[in-house]
């Protein structure tokens, strides 16, 4: 909010000090280098201080102004166009993805959106992500690290965080009836949320399909034995239609 206020009364939270506070960027090692804290404003506006990286467009308000705690910020659009231009293909598809789960803007949404900001840095390398042929939506870093594994072993690209049996499933591949969920240590390691994941596995088992769950450690350290198992998974299924 200092920062904020200091570049004058127009000035927005921006780039990778806004997806900080939008939650949909976790700070990488090499955003040590660029700590300060970043703004926007109109052009010709905000003074230079220190700690604070001032950016400055004329149309810095698109595609619309919006708070979080009370802080002046860019619009989630705007954010992941900022980062675009700045941050690797992973961390992009990453932060994309984040906005999605976390229902601040969808993809479809900020791709008509992104073609009205034809001069912005960023527009093009989003609009390339976005228009690829195997992005998939994964709510999670750890569940964008598995879907390349789920490729290598020679499954089609599948549905991602949609809803199935009553419960919101991390993939699913309707045409094999596979549901896999990538479990993080953050949010799988208590006794209810366990006792949570069996219920949900148990309704999918239920109604005819095959459900599987890869730690946050076998996904990482252990590729070959996931791998294994989603193609052992598949030739049986296979089998079995």
């Amino acid at each position: 909010m200092a920062a904020v206020l200091a570049c004058g009364p127009q000035a927005l939270l921006s780039h990778h000090s806004a997806a900080a506070l939008w939650d949909i960027r976790r700070a990488q090692p090499e955003d040590v280098r660029r700590a300060d804290v970043h703004v926007v404003v109109g052009s010709g506006n905000g003074r230079l201080r220190p700690g604070i990286r001032v950016h400055r467009r004329h149309d810095h308000e698109a595609p619309g102004r919006r708070e979080v705690d009370g802080i002046p910020i860019t619009h989630p659009i705007a954010t992941l166009v900022d980062l675009a231009a700045d941050i690797p293909d992973g961390q992009l598809e990453a932060a994309v993805n984040e906005a999605d789960h976390l229902k601040l803007v969808d993809p479809e949404q900020l791709r008509v959106a992104i073609d009205a900001l034809p001069g912005w840095r960023g527009v093009k390398r989003l609009r390339e992500l976005l228009d690829a042929p195997t992005i998939a939506l994964t709510a999670t870093e750890l569940e964008r690290l598995f879907l390349p594994l789920a490729l290598e072993a020679g499954l089609p690209i599948p549905q991602t965080q949609t809803w199935l049996d009553g419960h919101r499933v991390d993939f699913y591949w309707p045409d094999l009836g596979i549901v896999v969920e990538a479990d993080s240590l953050r949010y799988h390691r208590t006794p209810f949320k366990q006792a949570s994941d069996k219920r949900r596995d148990n309704a999918h088992a239920a109604a005819g399909l095959t459900p599987l769950r890869f730690t946050h450690g076998q996904i990482v350290h252990e590729p070959a034995y996931v791998r294994a198992t989603l193609t052992r998974a598949a030739r049986l299924r296979q089998r079995a239609r």
